[in-house]
């Protein structure tokens, strides 16, 4: 629980808005729709900025049969667009709704209250996987937010794996986690299930800060609950379930909003510590609210100069949905600043820059945002915090939420580190880093040396807290861990499915690289719910020594780690160090529970 709660503040806008002055109607893809009514049809209309052509801003005074067909005129655009570069985000008004919202690639439906519990869907918010026959494993990119939903039949469905959060979610009735396959990796966060969520075939899930009526099924592979009420029983190794009663540190996502006098702003939650629970329940959250028109409002074709100059000038930002070219990196260079992405807003860095850098400041929050690398190598894509950096954010930490890299897949890209964390006292809440391991058709856009990429996350900086870490398919360290104090609750990897051979995947004279490192020199470092997986269909002869390197002293601790074979391609030697393992084609999976034990 939080430690008091205050009603949001109001800050003071600085300047206008420089894309669009706030208007009359709400701006929607295919045409201007009205907004009508406020909070629950009642409250001040709310006038709707300049969002861009791909976000669909909805009010209860419209009529059902024109919302659901702008939802399903979106649907038919992105089921299967798994590598497209079309974005969108479907915003409710607060109020009542009668519509079946099924989402799909790089989609985002998200209600615009301050609690869940301002917008109601009777019907579903559903992620399905009938374009794959069922399989979920590449159900990726899509977010499901803020929204209560009052599900036809009682049970929705939310059948994803990676880049697929079910955020501040009130869901009265049960969710399933599957479509009658596999699934393979998602998120719950802030959120309160009222009935059972029913895993059925996904393999891994984190849940962090919610309250469950149930969870009926086995854990298949590695289950975590972090500060969440109700999770199910059964102890590691027989049941592939970790419990942490009490969230260390977080603070949730930002999110845009129409507060009750109809004026546009993004919500910024208070830091939270010992927390169980959501953040929302029992009245308003604790949080600052800044209105939008200190935020940029960035629309695909906003250069980095005009960017960096309202970051230098004291603005935020908000990505409209799309993919935004970066011909320069920009620049967080000051304390509390807010970089905020609709429908799954993607930055592609060209010609080798950075994407993204954030001073050794104070409060960055940074999120709803893809880094899709370019087709020319980038150093790396994201680094937070300057290289040495030592200054005691404890009070105000820089935290990203729902921010996701990709390298390759949407074209033959390449970067040599993904994100690499300087600063203390980062909290990364619900972070995918995936090197594709296959793209649209099999379009060559993958590959040994086609996507190159040699790390996925690098953390520096003391103090770091991950939730929900997802890292696949690089080809050196998935992460590698510098940092003293190091926290994650739940780890999910796949290494590289593509060495040639064992000669191309050496580190010096170990075969191979583990997946978590933890920098020999550490003294500090604790993790719970790890997994890490191997499928070396290029060649099943390729074998790694180990998934987890640790130095062996009794500050390091992990603990609930799993690894497999996929399918008997390749071989693993050791779960951690020398212990446990191995796994290959006649052992496909291994536990320990306690390193030290």
């Amino acid at each position: 629980m939080s430690h008091g709660r205050k009603h949001p503040r109001r800050t003071v806008s600085r300047r206008t808005l420089l894309t669009a002055a706030l208007g009359a109607t709400a701006v929607a893809a295919g045409g201007g729709v009205a907004v009508g009514a406020g909070r629950g049809g009642a409250a001040r209309a709310a006038a709707a900025p300049d969002l861009g052509p791909n976000v669909s801003v909805f009010d209860p005074s419209m009529s059902a049969q024109d919302i659901q067909a702008r939802l399903d005129e979106v649907f038919a655009s992105q089921e299967k667009n798994q590598f497209g570069t079309e974005r969108f985000a479907l915003l409710f008004q607060p109020g009542t709704y009668q519509v079946d919202a099924n989402i799909g690639f790089f989609t985002q439906i998200a209600g615009l209250g301050l609690s869940p519990d301002d917008v109601t869907i009777e019907g579903a918010v559903h992620a399905e996987a009938d374009w794959f026959d069922g399989n979920a494993t590449q159900n990726f990119w899509r977010c499901a937010e803020n929204l209560s939903v009052t599900p036809a039949g009682g049970s929705d469905r939310w059948a994803v794996s990676q880049a697929a959060p079910y955020r501040r979610m009130h869901l009265r009735g049960s969710l399933a986690l599957d479509d009658g396959g596999w699934s393979s990796g998602g998120f719950i966060a802030d959120s309160r299930i009222d009935d059972t969520v029913l895993p059925g075939g996904q393999q891994q899930w984190m849940t962090r800060n919610s309250a469950l009526g149930g969870w009926d099924g086995n854990g298949n592979w590695n289950m975590v609950f972090v500060g969440t009420g109700n999770p199910p029983g059964g102890d590691w190794p027989d049941a592939a379930y970790t419990r942490v009663d009490r969230t260390p540190v977080v603070r949730e996502k930002p999110f845009l909003y129409v507060d009750g006098d109809g004026a546009w702003a993004v919500f910024v939650p208070a830091l939270r510590t010992d927390t169980s629970g959501t953040s929302w329940e029992g009245g308003d959250p604790e949080g600052d609210s800044i209105p939008l028109d200190d935020f940029l409002v960035a629309q695909p074709g906003a250069t980095a100069a005009d960017l960096n100059a309202a970051l230098a000038d004291g603005r935020h930002l908000l990505f409209t949905p799309g993919v935004h070219h970066l011909d320069d990196t920009l620049r967080i260079t000051r304390p509390d600043t807010v970089v905020l992405g609709l429908g799954l807003a993607t930055l592609t860095p060209d010609d080798g820059v950075t994407a993204l850098t954030a001073d050794d400041v104070d409060g960055v929050k940074i999120a709803g945002i893809l880094v899709d690398a370019g087709t020319t190598e980038s150093a790396a894509l994201a680094v937070i915090g300057t290289e040495g950096a030592s200054a005691d954010h404890s009070a105000n930490p820089t935290s990203l939420h729902d921010v996701f890299f990709r390298v390759g897949g949407g074209s033959a890209a390449k970067a040599r580190q993904s994100l690499v964390v300087n600063s203390r006292h980062v909290i990364g809440d619900h972070l995918w880093i995936w090197r594709a391991d296959h793209d649209k058709d099999g379009g060559g856009l993958t590959g040994w040396t086609t996507n190159p990429a040699a790390e996925g996350l690098i953390v520096n900086g003391d103090d770091v807290t991950m939730y929900g870490l997802f890292v696949e398919h690089y080809q050196q360290y998935q992460v590698r861990w510098n940092g003293e104090r190091g926290r994650t609750y739940f780890f999910q990897n796949e290494m590289p499915y593509d060495p040639p051979d064992q000669a191309a995947w050496m580190n010096g004279d170990t075969l191979g690289y583990a997946a978590y490192k933890v920098a020999d020199g550490v003294g500090s470092h604790e993790a719970w719910g790890l997994g890490s997986y191997c499928f070396f269909s290029a060649n099943p002869d390729v074998v790694a020594e180990r998934s987890f390197e640790v130095p062996d002293t009794a500050d390091v601790r992990l603990h609930h780690l799993v690894i497999l074979t996929l399918g008997g391609a390749g071989t693993i030697n050791h779960v951690v160090n020398d212990t446990g393992g191995p796994v290959n084609p006649d052992s496909m999976s291994a536990r320990v529970t306690d390193y030290p034990g």
